[in-house]
């Protein structure tokens, strides 16, 4: 077996013999409905709440895993388990899907964030998939449609920022967008997923990327001119990674060479700067001027952060054979697999110090569910063996 084959064994049996038990054990609500992502280290529950935005994502991996992986029961039902709760208890009477329900499906807070409706959509678009069900593929269409109608004012009456003042515009819409389009491409008209396409590309390298850093910025005025506030000076090294691994995704989708060597040319750049040189690790927050952050937690260590910078590393190398990204993938390979996967429970931590010691024990919370780390291995795992595959085509062909 060669290295490549190696990791990809890693990836997958991470995957399916870790980390997707821990979720199937521990989090089904059997009672109300709906998942519990609040799971100790063992996988106890410390708290009900549930969190729209990771009951969606949760739909989303086990639907895709079915669809994708194979075609376990198991994970259909629990797709539909999620699924189902949601769609009776998640949205208001606009449609508009909820921050937070207590454990029985009665609201908490309302629908300021606008990732609520966007995990909604990879949830119910994923489950359609599954399930051929036009009933979930019509609550995809009709929140993806009222999230672009919301674009430019996400969290619309909720929206704490006093007018007028200090308008920004941030990366974290366009980023996710660019991603979800291609989650629910086949509900959507080609005209439509054009136009979100085209906006997310010019978003993400024309507003949010600075060419004379080299770095995205996570807000900027609307018009895409540096603002020099807390807000305005925040760079997120993981955030930056994970859209850039999603434009390589459309350039890979449209045949544009060009604007993946771009991506994977911002990704070094941004791995180059976020890396903590003394103890190893991405920085979670920076200050593009070198200020003190705002956030407290800068400096913490956090496992989607590594994640996503793996997957923008693979993906690079997968689409180019740069070895830049090779050299960055085992860098970051060895950090994470040596810091943040818990041997004797399952599942990973999430929340490292600097120094890379486990600061909370957790496995689920508020932030923190069932799908940064499984869609990572699943993607890592498929990008190492296409990676494997194309290498050994590439030898046939030079005997």
């Amino acid at each position: 077996m060669n290295e490549l084959s190696e990791y990809a064994g890693q990836y997958r049996d991470e995957l399916l013999e870790s980390v997707i038990p821990f979720w199937m054990n521990h989090s089904k609500d059997t009672e109300f409905g709906g998942y519990f992502t609040c799971l100790n280290r063992k996988g106890e529950v410390y708290d009900t709440d549930k969190f729209i935005w990771l009951q969606g994502r949760e739909v989303w991996l086990f639907s895709m895993l079915y669809n994708q992986v194979g075609k376990k029961k198991e994970w259909l039902d629990m797709a539909i388990h999620g699924a189902e709760f949601m769609k009776k208890h998640g949205m208001d009477d606009h449609g508009n899907w909820y921050f937070s329900l207590n454990r029985e499906g009665k609201p908490l807070v309302m629908p300021y964030n606008i990732f609520s409706d966007c995990f909604a959509v990879m949830a119910f678009g994923q489950l359609h998939k599954a399930t051929g069900n036009e009933k979930y593929s019509a609550i995809a269409r009709s929140t993806f449609n009222n999230i672009l109608l919301r674009r430019e004012n996400p969290k619309g009456k909720f929206n704490k920022i006093y007018p007028g003042t200090r308008p920004g515009k941030s990366l974290s819409l366009p980023m996710i967008l660019s991603n979800l389009v291609l989650e629910i491409e086949h509900l959507l008209d080609s005209q439509q997923v054009e136009e979100v396409i085209g906006y997310c590309k010019h978003e993400l390298l024309n507003v949010f990327y600075q060419p004379s850093s080299g770095l995205l910025l996570e807000l900027t005025n609307p018009d895409g001119s540096f603002q020099d506030s807390f807000d305005g000076r925040l760079v997120n090294p993981g955030h930056s990674l994970e859209s850039m691994w999603f434009l390589m995704d459309l350039a890979k989708r449209s045949g544009d060479s060009h604007l993946i060597k771009k991506a994977v040319d911002i990704s070094i750049g941004l791995l180059e700067y976020g890396w903590d040189k003394k103890y190893g690790g991405i920085f979670y927050m920076m200050d593009i001027k070198g200020h003190p952050p705002q956030q407290l937690e800068w400096d913490q260590k956090l496992w989607w952060v590594h994640q996503e910078a793996i997957l923008a590393t693979l993906k690079g190398y997968m689409y180019t054979g740069d070895e830049r990204c090779w050299e960055w993938f085992i860098r970051l390979h060895d950090y994470t697999w040596s810091h943040f996967p818990d041997r004797e429970y399952g599942e990973w931590f999430g929340y490292l110090n600097r120094q890379g010691e486990v600061l909370l024990p957790l496995k689920g919370g508020k932030w923190k569910g069932c799908f940064h780390l499984p869609r990572f291995l699943y993607q890592g795992w498929k990008a190492l063996e296409t990676i494997n595959e194309n290498q050994s085509n590439n030898r046939k062909r030079t005997k």
